[in-house]
């Protein structure tokens, strides 16, 4: 039997490719963690309820392809979404100085209304070469809540999606509802045909 939700959030996972976006969507969804490598073609979709403070709600989550050739595709997934986890790895220097990018690529396409929040992986590892602190100097620059994750050891995986369902929410009840939500049982018209639930983790 399905269980009931009071409201459905549409959550865009965005970031360089290799940053973890699909890791952490299996590590949050499927409390699962796959230690391969296969890169996201496009989009992929994975849904779950969660319990928002004694509310059912259901997260709609959009896994998005890193990779450059794929970037006009995934913009056009922007529409209706609510909140979006930014990703980046604290081993690659590189994905964090594309923070901006992504920033700027949000602020394009999505609604102005759009709740961000900034999530470092790969806490866990040794070879770090972001330090915590410019992790939190770029969430404050932006105004942006700010995790360091690890999908591996499953660190802030929760908390992070929790805190994005939670300003949603907020963001919802002071201005009415700003987003144009996906019909409750539409959205798996959307998902690409190809099969990727028992591929490996992209981007881990």
């Amino acid at each position: 039997m399905a269980l009931d939700f009071a409201s459905t959030y549409k959550v865009l996972v965005l970031g360089d490719s290799n940053v973890g976006k699909t890791c952490i969507v299996h590590r949050f969804c499927d409390e699962r963690y796959y230690d391969t490598y296969i890169s996201t073609i496009g989009i992929d979709f994975k849904q779950k309820i969660i319990n928002l403070d004694g509310v059912p709600i259901k997260l709609q989550i959009w896994d998005t392809a890193g990779q450059e050739r794929f970037r006009t595709l995934t913009t056009a997934y922007y529409r209706g979404a609510m909140g979006i986890l930014l990703m980046y790895d604290v081993t690659n220097l590189e994905s964090f100085n594309h923070l901006t990018y992504w920033l700027q690529n949000i602020e394009e396409n999505a609604s102005p209304h759009v709740t961000t929040v900034l999530a470092g992986n790969k806490c866990e590892s040794p070879d770090r070469v972001v330090d915590t602190d410019s992790g939190k100097k770029m969430g404050e620059n932006f105004e942006l809540p700010f995790f360091e994750v690890s999908c591996k050891n499953n660190i802030n995986i929760e908390e992070a999606f929790v805190t994005l369902a939670r300003r949603i929410r907020e963001l919802r009840e002071n201005k009415g509802d700003p987003f144009q939500e996906l019909p409750r049982d539409d959205a798996k018209s959307l998902k690409p045909k190809a099969d990727s639930q028992n591929r490996g983790c992209s981007s881990c």
